[in-house]
């Protein structure tokens, strides 16, 4: 539970009145996107206000009037789902920088350098981001931020989104090892077992994620595999 001091606001107005708990930010922010998580650890405390700061407790004639219950559990639910929260600077700051890092590791990724076909580094990208003036909206969803990113830093890096068919052949003593391995990686693949028990995969991939894919089957087979591009996709 975060404590009172360390909490922000989370204000919704309905019905003219408007209704605040007191959250932590970041849980409250999880909890908006997944619709999971624990009210007593996202609360500092259990309670609706007229004005939070202030303790004004909200009674119950205008719970029943803002949102037709007095169901304490589902008035907080629904304050956290579609109220807005009051960040202090330093909160907004943090959270985000915090976004800004998930959104460059995903386009590191997703994308890659049309130049030589390899992914950008993360903090290439932010420091793109950064330079570019990139308007990041902490409470949106990284993904929901990808395209309107790669636009804005088109200008700075060289960049475009691509999707590979890579092809790999690996020998039959480690292919039990690799199989485990990849699908840690990608979930979803083409899998043939050749006649002298070699493991073939095909797996539609991020460009992005060749890089990881291929460190990682080399490091199960000692570098003893072999790799084809069939075919690259741009998004």
């Amino acid at each position: 539970m975060v404590s009172v001091d360390e909490a922000v606001i989370c204000r919704l107005k309905k019905a003219g009145l408007t209704f605040e708990i007191l959250v932590d930010p970041y849980k409250a922010d999880e909890f908006r996107k997944t619709k999971k998580g624990d009210l007593e650890e996202i609360l500092a405390v259990k309670n609706v206000f007229r004005d939070a700061r202030k303790g004004d407790l909200i009674s119950t004639e205008e719970l029943q009037k803002g949102f037709s219950t007095t169901n304490i559990d589902q008035v907080i639910v629904k304050i956290l789902t579609e109220g807005e929260m009051q960040l202090t600077t330093e909160q907004r700051r943090k959270m985000i920088e915090e976004k800004k890092t998930q959104i460059a590791e995903i386009i590191a990724k997703q994308a890659i350098n049309p130049q030589n076909n390899l992914p950008h580094p993360p903090s290439r990208i932010i420091n793109a981001m950064e330079q570019a003036g990139v308007q990041i909206d902490p409470f949106a969803d990284a993904e929901s931020q990808i395209d309107k990113t790669i636009k804005a830093i088109k200008a700075l890096l060289p960049i475009k989104l691509q999707r590979v068919v890579i092809q790999l052949t690996v020998p039959p003593q480690f292919a039990g090892k690799v199989y485990s391995s990849v699908k840690k990686i990608v979930p979803e693949f083409e899998e043939k077992w050749l006649g002298d028990g070699s493991l073939q995969i095909i797996a539609n991939i991020p460009a992005g994620l060749q890089v990881d894919l291929l460190k990682q089957v080399g490091d199960s087979t000692h570098g003893n595999f072999k790799s084809d591009i069939l075919r690259r996709e741009d998004v």
